[in-house]
């Protein structure tokens, strides 16, 4: 699959961005400014999110080998990649299968493990809402509004609301695979042992990563180490972007 990317800068190391579910590489618009001051940043849509395909066969190995292909085609090398939440995953397992290609690698509040599933009132809403009858961005927010109390959470998916032709809304993430396989997103990947120098960052609000999962981190990556940002949660990059941005900018720049 050929996935949607956005380059921002020209100079330095190859550094790759994936987004978490729900989200697009247009989320690190902001934060990629900065990395590219030293690296050639590349936001990557994940398959069924952004602009990138629509697929009926979602996993992550699939994203993993649509990664490797990403890589392969823009003939990437000594690279660094941040994943976050889903885009953790996919980069985790990635560098376990293709560490050749890696620099450094940074995980945002994602462990190497399975989750409960948690996102069942928003694949509701989803669901539920026919944008057909629907017609505005007005209605489907207030549609969302009926199953979603956070504001932040509806805002962050109205984000991906778009006019496909005129007088047609559509998701740009593809809501009916993405609820089929919820399972597959929250539970474990066949992670292996890598050995590339990461970085785990959590917020401290957040429980992806919690003390218990350090085992996990120190196992599966022993070269790794854990930072917390105090304050944030899930989105931690979003945030406490400063912080999340000095934490990350420190450890990619170490010799």
């Amino acid at each position: 699959m050929e996935l949607f990317y956005r380059k921002i800068g020209e100079e330095g190391r190859p550094l790759i961005i994936l987004h978490g579910l729900f989200g697009s590489g247009d989320n690190w618009q902001t934060l990629a400014r900065s990395y590219a001051e030293d690296h050639q940043v590349y936001l990557v849509d994940q398959r069924n999110h952004g602009r990138s395909p629509h697929a009926d066969e979602f996993s992550y190995e699939l994203m993993a080998d649509d990664l490797a292909k990403f890589v392969e085609d823009h003939d990437l090398t000594d690279v660094d990649m941040i994943g976050h939440s889903m885009g953790g995953k996919t980069a985790m397992l990635f560098a376990s299968e293709h560490s050749y290609a890696l620099n450094k690698l940074i995980v945002a509040d994602m462990a190497p493990k399975p989750y409960p599933l948690h996102h069942q009132k928003i694949l509701e809403a989803l669901m539920t809402a026919d944008l057909n009858s629907l017609g505005t961005r007005g209605a489907v927010g207030k549609h969302l509004e009926q199953h979603i109390e956070e504001e932040g959470v509806r805002q962050f998916l109205l984000k991906n609301l778009y006019w496909k032709n005129k007088g047609e809304l559509a998701w740009r993430f593809n809501v009916p695979v993405l609820n089929r396989e919820i399972g597959v997103i929250v539970d474990e990947t066949d992670q292996q042992i890598c050995l590339t120098d990461t970085l785990f960052v959590r917020g401290s609000e957040s429980n992806y990563i919690t003390d218990e999962d350090q085992f996990y981190l120190s196992h599966y990556f022993p070269n790794s180490e854990l930072e917390t940002i105090n304050g944030a949660g899930h989105w931690l990059h979003a945030e406490a972007p400063e912080t999340f941005l000095a934490v990350t900018r420190t450890f990619l720049e170490a010799l």
